[in-house]
């Protein structure tokens, strides 16, 4: 069964601590949180005060996906806001190892995100020291975007790359996620499903939150 993490990009911000409450009773066992930054991606969203009320907000793990250049300047911040996981992008950082270390040193997990048109192979060299891959099937920056089929493949060529290595990496996926293509998605290699659209546009959010872990 896949683990849902819902990204709190697509709840009403006006009403913050109603969606965190309604997740604490959900089937989610993680909150995505994207950090956006106008740079690195077209948007901007939330920071570090938003994640520290969060974190007060549930005892979940918060997984924080960071969608902006130089993370490696707020690592430290992050984890003082109450990260669980931190994920940078794969495109942002120049020094992708050193920044991992940094991740690990603070105690957090670490992520690394891929844009659609990063191959998964780039990966590969870093792969026993990324916890979570999270497989962009969207162009990162807006919620709502139709899915990229290509992802199956993606995810199927990660999943030997983790294979191969012996490693314990979680594949998670951001983008499009619905009741679609969940199953499809966990059969080829998913662990981790986002869904922001799909879980808080929906009439009855926990009962859509549990048919996707059931997927």
């Amino acid at each position: 069964m896949a683990i849902i993490a819902p990204s709190l990009l697509a709840a009403n911000f006006l009403e913050l601590g109603k969606a965190c409450a309604m997740l604490n009773e959900s089937e989610a066992a993680w909150f995505h949180l994207d950090v956006m930054d106008g740079s690195f991606v077209p948007n901007i969203s939330f920071g570090l005060p938003v994640i520290e009320q969060i974190r007060k907000a549930t005892t979940k793990v918060c997984d924080v996906h960071l969608m902006i250049v130089h993370p490696e300047k707020y690592i430290e911040a992050f984890k003082k806001a109450g990260a669980d996981i931190l994920t940078v992008h794969y495109e942002t950082c120049s020094e992708l190892a050193n920044t991992l270390a940094q991740i690990k040193a603070e105690g957090m997990k670490t992520g690394v995100a891929i844009n659609p048109n990063t191959d998964a192979t780039v990966l590969t060299p870093f792969i026993k020291d990324i916890d979570l891959v999270c497989v962009m099937s969207v162009y990162p920056g807006f919620g709502g975007q139709k899915f990229i089929e290509t992802t199956y493949e993606k995810v199927k060529t990660l999943k030997q790359i983790i294979l191969d290595a012996h490693a314990a990496t979680l594949i998670e996926i951001d983008g499009g996620v619905d009741a679609n293509n969940a199953a499809a998605l966990t059969a080829a290699g998913a662990d981790v499903l986002v869904a922001g659209t799909t879980v808080f546009k929906a009439a009855d959010p926990i009962a859509m939150i549990a048919t996707l872990k059931q997927l």
